[in-house]
């Protein structure tokens, strides 16, 4: 039988038989085939459409079938598709040389560009150039709820322990700090009046040697760097009180501790910055970035780095190298999405779009106590389901949603839609929303109308 003619019912048989499980599917009760996207969102096989409020866990930012992005694809498909990465062309270098001025811009510091495929894959080469520059050393800190990626080293500076559980240990696990989750504090303290109590809880660990981070003789510290996302993602879209960041570069920068930061959800323009470090005013030593950097069209990943990390003289040829790294396709990819940053006042419309949004949340958080928490930094905005009581997390209602939303049929207008959610949160019940930068007010105000009928619908 020719693919065109096989139903969603005759791929679903093929696939129960021959793909593996293990790859980040089969969360919903019924599968889904999806045929074809545009901007804002997805259409199965029958025709279906679902408005898309996670866009590919961030990666495609700037909306599926983006003209100016795929034409730059395109384009560079007809010329130079293919080349091995140890050779050199025209976009490689353009895209890199964009992005590190674009980064010395904003944080007055000199650095260059190394590239890969896939956000694990950039956490994976940050780690070698933090291991190459602080010779020896071979611990990190990270955070609680940090999600770095789940290839062997990466899986080590990722809390979750069932991403490690089944492969052991490949090399040192990171020591866990909790993250300021005010909603839900780890020191059960009132952030309005706590002092930022975690901050001087971590700075306790380098008060003397046995705590085990600091020789108090000579005053080095085991730890190489911290890896930190400046928006907790995985963790549930978590924004940290504004002064945190600084409090701890000023700990990390003391006691010569690498600060690492993971853009790979957050970067380009999530956040309303190119960097949402940016916020904070912080000097990360090193950014790993993947994901938007395409827009989804290639797996095309990052870092950029202090000059005196990376420089030829100390991270020299071949250190790191991936067959596919800096392919031609993904860096006319990332040109596009650089150059389309540049065409569109993101600074200005993504804010304004985000506090649009979670208007229209906290006018349904006031009507329905089952939401315990709304929040956001830019357009990366979270939903925390609770039960009636406003706090404790009710992960049943919060997949309950999620499945309801992913069956379609939702009414609004005479006209029916599905609504595709992500779930995240320590709890697994908080709603983490990542629109297309490109969404507008009228598709935030129908998003808003389907998820109140879906709470109305599931909320029994």
């Amino acid at each position: 039988m020719k693919s065109k003619e096989l139903t969603a019912e005759d791929l679903l048989k093929l696939e129960a038989k021959y793909c593996s499980y293990g790859d980040t599917v089969h969360y919903l009760d019924e599968q889904i085939i999806f045929d074809r996207c545009e901007g804002p969102w997805l259409f199965d096989m029958q025709g279906n459409k679902f408005l898309d409020m996670q866009m590919w866990y961030s990666a495609v930012n700037f909306g599926y079938r983006n003209k100016d992005i795929e034409e730059a694809h395109n384009r560079q498909m007809a010329s130079l598709p293919q080349v091995a990465s140890q050779y050199l062309h025209k976009g490689k270098i353009l895209l890199a040389s964009t992005i590190a001025k674009e980064t010395e811009k904003r944080l007055g510091m000199k650095g260059r560009v190394h590239f890969n495929v896939g956000g694990a894959q950039a956490i994976e080469d940050s780690l070698k150039l933090v291991r190459n520059f602080k010779k020896g050393k071979t611990l990190m800190f990270a955070f609680m709820g940090g999600y770095h990626g789940r290839t062997l080293a990466a899986s080590e500076i990722t809390s979750s322990f069932r991403y490690r559980k089944r492969f052991g240990h490949f090399s040192n696990r990171a020591a866990f700090i909790p993250y300021p989750y005010c909603f839900r504090c780890f020191y059960g303290l009132d952030p309005k009046k706590c002092g930022y109590e975690c901050v001087k809880q971590f700075e306790k660990l380098f008060e003397t040697e046995y705590y085990g981070v600091i020789d108090s003789k000579d005053k080095e510290v085991e730890y190489a760097a911290f890896y930190v996302e400046p928006v907790q993602a995985t963790g549930g879209y978590i924004t940290p009180p504004p002064e945190y960041f600084q409090r701890l570069s000023e700990i990390l920068s003391r006691y010569g501790v690498l600060l690492v930061d993971d853009e790979i959800q957050m970067g380009f323009y999530r956040t309303g910055k190119l960097w949402a470090m940016e916020h904070y005013n912080v000097k990360p030593d090193i950014i790993a970035f993947a994901k938007a950097l395409t827009n989804g069209l290639n797996p095309l990943s990052g870092l950029w780095a202090k000059e005196e990390l990376i420089n030829p003289k100390t991270f020299p040829p071949g250190s790191t190298h991936s067959t596919f790294s800096s392919n031609p396709l993904g860096t006319a990819a990332g040109l596009a999405v650089m150059e389309f940053i540049g065409k569109n006042n993101l600074e200005k419309s993504v804010p304004e779009k985000g506090a649009y949004l979670l208007s229209r949340l906290k006018k349904l958080q006031k009507k329905h106590k089952v939401i315990g928490d709304v929040d956001g930094l830019g357009l990366a905005l979270r939903v925390e389901m609770t039960k009636s009581d406003g706090f404790t997390p009710d992960r049943t209602l919060t997949d309950r949603i999620f499945q309801e939303g992913m069956k379609g049929g939702i009414d609004v207008g005479g006209r029916k839609y599905g609504l595709v959610l992500d779930v995240g949160g320590y709890y697994k019940n908080i709603f983490t929303l990542a629109p297309a930068l490109t969404i507008t007010l009228k598709e935030i105000d129908l998003f808003a109308e389907l998820f109140e009928k879906l709470l109305k619908r599931c909320a029994v």
